[in-house]
């Protein structure tokens, strides 16, 4: 497939640019395996990366060991911790690692303040791309920080469920979805097994009572 369709599918944002001829140039379409590091927290950005397929997962990591997922960036979209780095030049404050195999279109610092100084088509994409994954990470902040851990554990479980009732996780990757502690998920995924809403196994689990777990999601506060 030809770089012009690539982007146009994955990347059409960019490709309304006036400028993207010359922004293409300049740049470096890359590929990261899965389980690799993007960044870590005190490394300094160089380039704004727009992700063409896969997933990247960006997350605070705690002195004690506790990850925090701030957000994922997936087909089409940037990552916002980037944007604001190479806004005020500071290191970035978490990491991102890469949850499937990547294509990436990589804009080195230099171009990407280019195009911000001289075309508004390029700021209005990077402005809008901010925004949204803004926007991600307030309902992130709003989430902990008001939402009940029973209430947002059923949600990520019906999420998990979409394709099957049987769902192979653990609770340590639940509670790292959450922001929780394993501990604190444990405890509460062992209520809903008593409540017979779901059966815990090793490494999955099977939900029994969707439509209750549904219900019990909805509740309003």
């Amino acid at each position: 497939m030809s770089a012009q369709k690539i982007y146009s599918s994955k990347l059409p944002q960019l490709l309304q640019q006036k400028n993207f001829e010359q922004i293409l140039k300049q740049s470096q379409q890359i590929t990261v395996p899965a389980n690799s590091t993007v960044f870590r927290q005190g490394d300094s950005c160089e380039n704004y990366l727009l992700v063409i397929e896969g997933s990247v997962k960006v997350f605070s990591r705690a002195e004690n060991g506790r990850e925090i997922i701030l957000y994922r960036v997936q087909d089409g979209q940037s990552c916002t911790l980037t944007t604001a780095c190479l806004f005020a030049s500071n290191l970035y404050p978490a990491e991102g690692v890469t949850e499937t195999d990547v294509t990436a279109l990589m804009i080195p610092r230099q171009v990407f303040n280019q195009g911000l100084a001289e075309s508004e088509d390029f700021r209005k994409m990077i402005f809008d791309q901010y925004a949204l994954r803004l926007t991600d990470v307030i309902s992130l902040v709003e989430a902990l920080s008001f939402s009940r851990i029973d209430i947002r554990l059923a949600r990520l479980l019906i999420k998990l469920s979409e394709n099957s009732l049987l769902i192979e996780t653990t609770h340590q990757h639940i509670a790292t979805e959450l922001g929780s502690a394993r501990e604190v998920v444990s405890r509460q995924l062992k209520e809903f097994e008593k409540k017979n809403l779901i059966t815990l196994q090793r490494g999955s689990i099977t939900i029994n009572k969707l439509n209750e777990l549904q219900n019990f999601a909805n509740t309003v506060l």
